[in-house]
């Protein structure tokens, strides 16, 4: 059963690391340059993806159906802080004020936006992937607020720097917001589908263009001297500690199979890209966040595809 479920899962892995290499190669041999990845990467955040949102949302999306909805934004606050917490009890292990807060971003955000979209686009059927779909949309409202304060603050740390309230809501999140006071207000229903279908094809382009983004963006990592015992302690605790304890609370405690497959999703995913994005935009020195990036994305190769096996044959079963 287990091999069963490795297969499933390593091919749906495989594809995403495809449409991944796509974009390494475009950027390594400079047929999408540097200035290019930026408006492609700009695209689907202010774009393509909250498109993608509305569509769905106001498609599918019902608080009839989806009474827990707001369970979803919670739910990434308390990933991200199992993330944290683990974090700051090995962090003790790494040295340097600079490298400890760059080592604590690693362990906290995961990339919870672009693979999952099309890991759960890959492994599942259409009529399961929608309501994962809204599910993750919905979690992902809570983790776009939380990078885009708590993450800017803890990577560009400034005893000056005043907190922006505008930094929570970035397009994807005011996309949700507003697809749900749309949905709310049964204003929906009076949209044609003349006007829906060409804004839903564009919103459908966020999968391939979000893992071409991911893949550019690791083809611009420059890795310079690798710190393997900080590296080996953030890789160990990202990709196989935080899912393991996942696991384990998952085969405990009962959850919604869809909620619960997230959880594992979001607790085997590697660093945020992002990360290394908010470090060159703050001109922070890159000591440890582009090497967990790049290595993590590369491990999380064997190690997605092991938990989620692991979930489907240990869990869901049940």
């Amino acid at each position: 059963m287990f091999l069963a479920y490795l297969k499933i899962s390593g091919l749906a892995v495989v594809q995403i690391f495809i449409l991944g290499a796509i974009g390494f190669f475009l950027v390594r041999r400079q047929i999408i340059k540097d200035a290019g990845l930026d408006s492609v990467s700009r695209m689907v955040i202010e774009v393509t993806l909250p498109l993608m949102i509305f569509c769905h949302l106001s498609g599918d999306f019902s608080f009839g159906i989806y009474r827990d909805w707001w369970v979803y934004p919670l739910l990434s606050v308390a990933v991200n802080a199992a993330g944290l917490v683990l974090g700051l009890l090995l962090v003790k292990f790494v040295s340097g004020p600079e490298y400890k807060r760059q080592f604590l971003s690693l362990t906290t955000f995961q990339n919870s936006g672009y693979m999952p979209l099309a890991l759960i686009a890959a492994l599942l059927t259409s009529a399961d992937a929608a309501p994962m779909f809204i599910y993750l949309f919905l979690f992902l409202m809570g983790f776009n607020m939380l990078m885009f304060s708590a993450g800017v603050h803890m990577l560009a740390f400034h005893r000056n720097r005043k907190f922006e309230l505008g930094s929570l809501f970035s397009p994807p999140v005011i996309a949700t917001i507003f697809s749900l006071l749309f949905v709310f207000f049964s204003l929906n229903r009076f949209v044609p589908g003349e006007i829906m279908k060409p804004l839903r094809m564009v919103g459908d382009c966020t999968l391939p263009l979000a893992m071409i983004v991911v893949g550019g963006n690791l083809a611009q990592i420059h890795l310079g001297r690798i710190d393997i015992k900080s590296l080996s302690l953030m890789m160990a605790a990202k990709l196989l500690i935080l899912p393991a304890l996942g696991l384990f609370f998952l085969s405990k405690v009962r959850v919604p199979d869809f909620m619960g497959l997230l959880i594992i999703i979001q607790l085997a995913m590697p660093p945020a890209t992002l990360l290394s994005v908010i470090t060159r935009h703050y001109k922070k020195d890159d000591l440890l966040i582009s090497q967990g990036i790049f290595f993590g994305h590369i491990l999380s190769i064997i190690t997605i595809p092991v938990f989620l096996s692991l979930y489907f044959a240990l869990v869901m079963i049940e």
